[in-house]
């Protein structure tokens, strides 16, 4: 009888864990590739359709051009796995496994605050793109110059900034009456990097009249406007919105947090093994979906660059435990960080062959925009094709 393999998401660690897997597993081993969406979404990249929707079609690669055709691909919501009788539970069906690969990815964190996820849009996915355009589209069309729409992005990391500076670039482009306003709660924007990239980001989005309101964090959401500080018997500085977007933190999908297996008490995340492994030795985990173990009260981030790094060894694991062979060990490489602000970039810590493969502090402009679209073309061409690459190339 064949061995089970399944992996569950298609985010970049379950694209890239499929495209692995399939060059390591023997034709006795049948693949199960289970997801929501029949496409692979070039997260880092959908903040762009916020702009112009249009980019979707461009960032959103069919599964049918990433597997193989030996690989079952399985459309559907993932309620539940038993890892006792090794099931992976769907809305209407259920899938057998032997070894499974989970790379859920990860839902937004909302930290408790009161009215936040009832009013606010998050950035997650297709649907959240088009439904921020949308409305900040209407809530434009209703102002005017002496009342312009008011836009709160809460949280400053990569998505935050990234999604402040489409909206800017979206109001420049239409001459839209729109006011925008970034909310962090720690002292600085990008919190926990590097002052020189911070004031460089900080820059940029000044330039494009982007307010950026910091060292506060958001106490309350209510329809129409957000609270800001507060306590202590001071009242909360009220910031009206027309459109709310929260981008701050991320957590496990409430599906995980049913799943017998060792997980982190707070976010719910998967605890694994620098070898993926989880606390079943045939359930692996990786992605947003993990707290990847990288030594000693240290673990991998949660980003696309550690996600694709990991996708390939994971993939090699699970091929490696089938096999009985010994599981490799993986240690996230940091090749630097790049964020793109509307149509501009910065980099930081890139290291780059005509410099000697120096780690270059910080720099903008053409470079860094030419290098924002050279990673997710490369990406692109990797898991799909170079001709999905190219197509995809005016859009990133």
């Amino acid at each position: 009888m064949s061995t089970q393999v399944v992996v569950v998401g298609a985010g970049y660690a379950g694209a890239g864990a499929v495209a692995r897997l399939e060059e390591q597993l023997d034709a006795e081993t049948d693949l199960t590739w289970i997801s929501e969406n029949d496409y692979h979404l070039v997260l880092h990249e959908v903040h762009r359709c916020i702009r112009d929707p249009s980019v979707e079609s461009k960032i959103a690669i069919p599964v049918d051009e990433i597997k193989s055709p030996s690989t079952e691909f399985r459309k559907g919501h993932v309620t539940d796995v038993d890892v006792d009788e090794r099931v992976v539970e769907l809305e209407d069906d259920e899938v057998e496994y032997d070894y499974l690969l989970l790379a859920f990815g990860s839902s937004t964190a909302f930290f408790g605050i009161d009215g936040l996820q009832e009013h606010a849009h998050q950035l997650k996915g297709l649907d959240d793109a088009r439904a921020i355009h949308a409305d900040i589209r209407d809530a434009a069309e209703a102002a005017s110059r002496d009342d312009p729409a008011q836009v709160v992005v809460g949280g400053a990391g990569l998505s935050g900034i990234q999604t402040a500076g489409e909206i800017a670039e979206y109001r420049d482009e239409h001459r839209a009456p729109i006011e925008i306003t970034l909310v962090e709660g720690l002292d600085e924007i990008f919190p926990g990097n590097d002052s020189e990239l911070q004031g460089a980001l900080r820059k940029r989005l000044e330039a494009l009249d982007v307010e950026i309101l910091t060292g506060d964090f958001i106490s309350r959401a209510g329809e129409d406007a957000v609270y800001i500080g507060g306590g202590d018997e001071v009242e909360p500085e009220e910031l009206p919105y027309d459109v709310l977007v929260w981008t701050g933190g991320i957590t496990a999908h409430e599906e995980v947090h049913g799943i017998d297996v060792e997980k982190d008490d707070r976010s719910k995340r998967i605890n694994a093994d620098a070898d993926f492994q989880t606390s079943d030795d045939r359930v692996f985990a990786v992605g947003d979906t993990a707290l990847v173990e990288q030594g000693p009260d240290a673990i991998a981030p949660p980003t696309a660059q550690a996600a694709w790094q990991a996708a390939d060894v994971a993939g090699e694991n699970v091929a490696r435990a089938i096999e009985g062979r010994p599981l490799k060990t993986w240690r996230h490489d940091d090749k630097g960080t790049v964020v793109s602000v509307g149509d501009d970039a910065v980099a930081h810590g890139v290291k780059l062959p005509m410099v000697g493969d120096v780690p270059m502090n910080v720099f903008g402009g053409p470079a860094a925009r030419t290098l924002k679209k050279t990673i997710a073309a490369r990406w692109i061409a990797d898991i799909a094709s170079p001709r999905d690459a190219v197509e995809a190339w005016d859009s990133l």
